[in-house]
This record gives structure tokens, sequence and C-alpha cells, in this order.
């Protein structure tokens, strides 16, 4: 009977995020989302050239430093467009978890990941000690 009576008394181990913070998270993720989404559209563009203005199709080719300028701010570019997919991915990812009510646990410790790195970090899924030990064994 002591074990029932010390069950009652223990703190309240919360294993997921209320309804209510789910939303908020939710909130923070598709502002972020629509950020991504307008950043990678215009480095898109920029690799694309969707939206210049610039003369470079009509401008002669002999201008071998401005090419190679412009070929290495592409190549920039593209690095930029291909992390920012990732991160829209992610975010899209934490949107499935927020859905299926198992966002913001860790995925390894099966711990609530702190409202604070999710608020900075929202596509995190692990705890900052979680991926310190996984930082650890590599």
């Amino acid at each position: 009977m002591i074990m029932a009576e010390e069950m009652k008394n223990a703190p309240e181990v919360k294993v997921r995020y209320s309804d209510e913070e789910l939303q908020e998270f939710k909130a923070i993720i598709l502002q972020m989302l629509e950020n991504a989404k307008q950043e990678y559209k215009t480095l898109r563009d920029i690799v694309t050239h969707d939206s210049s203005n610039d003369i470079e199709d009509t401008s002669p080719t002999f201008k071998v430093m401005e090419e190679g300028a412009m070929t290495l701010s592409k190549e920039e570019a593209g690095a930029l467009a291909q992390r920012q997919y990732k991160f829209i991915q992610n975010l899209e990812a934490a949107l499935i978890r927020i859905e299926n009510k198992t966002y913001g646990v860790c995925r390894m410790t099966g711990k609530l990941i702190p409202k604070e790195r999710l608020r900075l970090v929202p596509h995190a899924t692990l705890t900052v000690e979680a991926k310190e030990m996984m930082n650890k064994n590599k």
C-alpha cells in the first residue's frame, strides 16, 4: 500500500505536450515555413535567373573575371537553396509529428524536449543531452 501512496504524491511526468502547446508550436513552425519557402524561391530564382533584371543574356562573354564571380555566386546560391530545401522538409516533418502528437519527444531518450529549445529549433528531434551523447559516440 505504501507504493500506491507514494505514486499519488510523486510529481506527474509529462510524456507529451498538450494540444494547446502543440498549436503554439504549429503557429511558430508555419511562420518559419512560410519564410523558408520565400527564401528558397529567391535562391532558386538566383540560380535559374527567373527574376533576373541584369543584362547577362545580352552581355559579351569575354569578361572572364565577372563570369567566374557570377558562377561562384550561383554555386553558393545553389548550396544555400539545397540547405533551405532540407530545412523546409524538416519543418514539414515537424508538422506531421504535431498531427501525430509525437512532437517534442526526443527520439533517443523519449523525454520531452524543452520548450525553449523547440522555440529556437522547432524541427528538433533530440534533446541537447541526447545530441551531445550522439556526438561523443562519433
